[in-house]
């Protein structure tokens, strides 16, 4: 079920450069608050896909608690190759590249997806992360895809 409250809303404001699907949706409590679980293929390599997992506050306990317009950074991550593998034109850096971003906030707070190529390793390397303006957050979740004959 796609459901389209406040924080639909914020995705479509938030820049994001891959495309996510909810693929599940799991209730936690009585008050509405969700843990949303999203496929994301990513745009650069071919055959791997992604699911983040992540806490959606609900419309009662935005009421009860304020603080409309912020969702909580939690998130968890796990890729895996799901198709033949083709890499793309990919940032090689060492501070690799946003394959997923949305809001977590009205204008301050973001979810990220970053792919990070370890070559040496020949590894693909995905970190799911909160970005902040001003305080940094040490919430992070890693998931990696080995490249076994691939570009």
């Amino acid at each position: 079920m796609k459901r389209f409250g406040i924080a639909g809303l914020l995705g479509l404001i938030a820049a994001t450069s891959a495309n996510a699907e909810q693929v599940g949706e799991v209730g936690v409590d009585w008050v509405g608050n969700d843990i949303i679980i999203e496929a994301i293929a990513d745009p650069d390599v071919a055959g791997v896909t992604c699911h983040i997992a992540y806490f959606e506050r609900g419309i009662i306990d935005r009421l009860s608690k304020g603080n409309w317009f912020e969702d909580p950074s939690n998130a968890s991550i796990a890729c895996r190759q799901t198709g033949p593998i083709t890499i793309g034109n990919i940032d090689r850096s060492d501070s690799g590249e946003d394959v997923f971003r949305t809001s977590r906030s009205i204008i301050l707070k973001s979810l990220r997806v970053k792919r990070i190529f370890d070559e040496a390793n020949q590894t693909l390397i995905y970190i799911a992360h909160a970005a902040e303006l001003t305080d940094g957050s040490a919430k992070v979740s890693m998931s990696t895809v080995p490249l076994y004959g691939s570009d």
